[in-house]
């Protein structure tokens, strides 16, 4: 991505070993499902609250800040309790009150940045949790999905370090590569692939292709969010919370924007019907 070749791998270490520690912990959750699913959607979103009202240059000790996550905690619980629809609803009530009381405050937070961020991270809390509920394919449909997503992740990385090559998008950030991003699409389809024939007999090729290539698009199109964002208000990391990646940020852009479209997805198959079929 246009690094030194010599730090070129500097933080791969480190990247690594959180992966090692933090992944089998989350792909445990994703098995169990339930409370222990929502709980761990509870941490994340409280965490992502934080990054994102410091981010604006806030706090979430005093208003207007002090409103984000209980909005979007108690917008999981409502999902949490198979009401994702009204959670959905309190997001949009929620994001109108945060703007208003920013308004109100007349303090360095922007009023429409902060209302952007209770949907921003509450709706893909709220995808999560109902996409999770299915009892026939809800285990398969989230696990494909991070299963994917972490394999966009990871192969845009390493093809992007290792390749390098035309910048994709460097207004936005300058380390994204295309090499970057047809890896990322590629590991999306190698790995999403190779999940769905593990949890199925029976696919549509197609049809895989299609969903592996739209959650892909989706991932990387969050990534480029977050780093747009983050270039807005000049800022490198959303925190430090997460050694080697930064913070929950970024490390959960591209989940952020596959979740919901995922979740739409379920939504529209019905019941008990894998996503890629």
């Amino acid at each position: 991505m246009g690094a030194p070749a010599a730090g070129r791998w500097g933080d791969l270490r480190t990247r690594a070993l959180t992966a090692f520690v933090l992944g089998p912990a989350a792909l445990a959750c994703m098995w169990l499902g339930g409370w222990w699913w929502a709980g761990l959607m509870g941490l994340g979103v409280a965490g992502l609250a934080w990054e994102w009202v410091r981010l604006l240059g806030g706090s979430t000790r005093s208003l207007p800040g002090a409103l984000l996550p209980p909005l979007v905690l108690a917008a999981l619980l409502l999902s949490a309790l198979s009401l994702a629809l009204p959670g959905l609803l309190l997001l949009a009530g929620g994001a109108v009150l945060a703007h208003a009381a920013a308004r109100r405050a007349g303090g360095r937070v922007p009023p429409g940045w902060l209302a952007f961020g209770v949907a921003y991270v509450g709706v893909a809390g709220v995808a999560l949790i109902a996409l999770r509920q299915d009892d026939q394919a809800g285990r398969e449909n989230v696990i494909f999905l991070f299963l994917l997503v972490w394999a966009s992740d990871i192969s845009a990385y390493l093809a992007g370090r290792r390749f390098g090559g035309a910048k994709l998008w460097p207004a936005v950030s300058p380390n994204k590569t295309w090499a970057g991003a047809l890896g990322g699409l590629a590991g999306a389809l190698g790995v999403g692939g190779l999940a769905a024939l593990a949890f199925s007999e029976g696919l549509d090729p197609g049809r895989l292709v299609l969903i592996c290539l739209a959650l892909g698009l989706a991932a990387q199109g969050g990534d480029l969010l977050e780093s747009w964002i983050k270039r807005r208000f000049g800022v490198k990391d959303s925190s430090g919370l997460i050694p080697g990646h930064g913070g929950l940020f970024d490390r959960l852009d591209s989940v952020l924007a596959a979740a919901p479209l995922a979740a739409l997805l379920g939504a529209m198959l019905g019941p008990g019907v894998q996503l890629w079929r």
